[in-house]
């Protein structure tokens, strides 16, 4: 089977598989003053990254396809944050910890912006 279609088949899981946890948190805090949801998924997808690309770095268990149906499809339509996450500690395993710094700060500053120039733009349309 391709790996184009393994990532999408697992993106779909994922991307429901966050549906369904965001909004179990959501019932179960009843707090729409803090988005718990987007905590409970980013840090939980986080975990789960971690230890899936740790097995495999440990073991050698992972083919191609299983880590691109696991890692890229399902843990990537579940959150964009465990890849941003792993990225980042991958960079500073490595010693890149400036690289590693300067992924954070480029994420979190060009992507707020990105949002907030996307709102702006879409309010004067």
């Amino acid at each position: 089977m391709p790996i184009v279609v393994l990532v999408g088949a697992g993106g779909m899981i994922g991307a429901v598989m966050r549906y369904l946890v965001g909004r179990g948190v959501f019932v179960a805090t009843g707090a729409a003053w803090f988005p718990y949801s987007t905590l409970a998924v980013n840090v939980t997808g986080c975990f789960l990254i971690g230890f899936l690309a740790g097995f495999a770095e440990a073991r050698q268990t992972l083919s191609p396809e299983t880590r691109a149906f696991l890692l890229v499809g399902l843990l990537g339509g579940f959150t964009t944050f465990s890849a941003f996450g792993l990225e980042t500690v991958s960079l500073v395993r490595q010693g890149e910890v400036a690289a590693g710094l300067g992924n954070i700060a480029l994420q979190l500053v060009l992507g707020l912006a990105a949002v907030w120039l996307g709102l702006t733009i879409a309010q004067r349309v």
